[in-house]
């Protein structure tokens, strides 16, 4: 087989971006960068690539799993491509910024992944977050939830669902036990998957060191899933550890500010739980979850600085796949030609804002990314705009 045969194939789950569609990425980046804005939240860039143990600092072995990695040329020194820009915006917080106060940062731009976190997605996510630091109060975590949804009604998602939970139940119904890292893992799994099997097998176990109590509470929570009257079933069914009655309440006080979208609540739903500290969220609609985030509060602590953050975060181009696509844009024709004033007429209405194709000789009936629905005529010696016909 000859060697060009396939030099145009890309790997597998990276994919070119074509125009209708990056069109729709970009509007949607620039709606969501806009509206991070308005709640006052200041854009940050991070880089692509970074040295490997500042990359990876305090991430668990999971991000270092998804991370590519190479060798940089000048130094020596191992380098990785971003897989999460998070713990990047925590280095910035704490060593560029270094704010005594609240700082509100937001960023949008690719990651990498070594694998795709879940079938047919991509493996180059175009990453859009918000992360706010120094307020260890709900009304960070709030915030957080609000900008998400807030993001998501503008780009035209309907009928959204705000799922939650809150990592710090099942650390304090294992307080106390030692637990090595395999068997937490293991335990961690048997929740998410709902294998009572497995998680009886596992908590028979800790009988020495877990209480009857907390055992019990365990068991409980792979039936706690559902709307709000799970927590009232939960309080019920969980022992009334302080960690646990925390987490309730903050559960509930975030349910009764979110009335305009549906809340359910899986408490034993543990994605992230070596990233997150307390509560967390995921947004579905259109059939997907769209955005995920929570407070992770020991985010920036590898990096010296130790101080509360929530925040979330989504993937554009999974956004952009699940929604209808767009229309394509107005334009208006032009002819191509020397003549001055043709060439002034194109250049007033292109800085009005609209959209000027000029149709190069012998490209007239050519279709594009944009919808020429008017077109630049002279009529009785001025160029006009009109309908076309």
């Amino acid at each position: 087989m000859p060697a060009w045969s396939s030099s145009w194939q890309l790997p597998d789950q990276i994919a070119d971006v074509l125009p209708s569609e990056a069109r729709h990425i970009e509007e949607l980046r620039r709606l969501f960068l806009d509206a991070a804005r308005s709640y006052g939240y200041e854009l940050v860039m991070p880089p692509l690539l970074e040295h490997l143990e500042s990359l990876l600092t305090g991430t668990g072995e999971a991000l270092g799993l998804q991370t590519f990695k190479l060798v940089d040329q000048l130094s020596g020194r191992t380098l990785g491509l971003r897989a999460d820009t998070t713990p990047q915006v925590a280095r910035i917080d704490a060593h560029l910024l270094n704010r005594s106060g609240v700082a509100r940062l937001c960023y949008c731009g690719p990651v990498l992944h070594t694998r795709a976190d879940r079938p047919h997605a991509t493996r180059e996510p175009l990453q859009f977050g918000a992360e706010i630091y120094g307020h260890a109060g709900l009304e960070a975590d709030l915030e957080a939830q609000r900008l998400a949804l807030d993001c998501l009604k503008a780009s035209g998602v309907t009928d959204l669902m705000v799922d939650m939970a809150d990592v710090r139940i099942v650390s304090s119904l294992l307080a106390g036990s030692s637990l090595g890292a395999s068997t937490l893992e293991r335990i961690h799994a048997a929740l998410a998957a709902k294998d009572a099997g497995e998680l009886d097998a596992l908590l028979a176990g800790l009988q020495g060191s877990l209480s009857p109590e907390a055992r019990e509470g365990m068991k409980a929570l792979l039936q706690l899933y559902g709307d709000e009257q799970v927590l009232l079933e939960a309080e019920k069914a969980l022992p009334r550890m302080p960690g646990v009655h925390e987490a309730l309440q903050n559960l509930k006080w975030l349910a009764s500010h979110a009335p305009d979208v549906r809340v359910s609540f899986d408490l034993a739903d543990l994605r992230g739980y070596a990233y997150y500290t307390g509560t967390r969220f995921a947004i579905y609609g259109q059939g997907a979850e769209l955005a995920r985030g929570g407070r992770y509060d020991e985010v920036g602590a590898v990096f010296g600085r130790n101080r509360p953050a929530a925040g979330f975060s989504l993937d554009l181009k999974e956004l952009v796949s699940v929604l209808p696509p767009r229309p394509l844009r107005a334009a208006i024709c032009a002819p191509w030609g020397d003549d001055a004033t043709l060439n002034a007429a194109i250049a007033r209405l292109r800085a009005g804002g609209e959209t000027v194709t000029c149709m190069l000789p012998g490209h007239e009936n050519e279709v594009n990314e944009f919808d020429c629905d008017r077109e630049l005529t002279l009529t009785a010696g001025h160029w006009v705009v009109q309908a076309r016909a």
